[in-house]
């Protein structure tokens, strides 16, 4: 099933900077050769379901490995049935609706 997602890590107790932790998490995301785009509280991540959750779970084992004890991942989840439609559909679609 082809699932989007939208991905938000939350290191907890690593301070008020989480970019190496968050680059950290985009490596992997980028070495699953998933299609993500990066924004500024978060990632959307396209791809089949299992693919897309094993990256999250990777993320998790990796920044903990690293030594952080407790991470807080927040998720928007959706499918769709009816047709298949990428991140660009969705934006393309707001968009077109602005300019009427």
């Amino acid at each position: 099933m082809q699932v989007m997602i939208d991905l938000c890590v939350v290191p907890v107790g690593v301070g008020t900077s989480v970019s190496a932790e968050i680059a950290e998490c985009q490596r992997i995301i980028r070495a699953a050769g998933l299609k993500a785009q990066l924004h500024p509280y978060g990632t959307v991540i396209e791809g089949e379901w299992d693919e897309v959750f094993a990256v999250v779970k990777r993320c998790h084992e990796r920044l903990h490995e690293q030594g952080i004890a407790r991470i807080l991942s927040l998720l928007k989840i959706g499918t769709r049935t009816d047709r298949t439609q990428t991140m660009e559909d969705k934006v393309a679609s707001v968009e077109r609706r602005l300019r009427d």
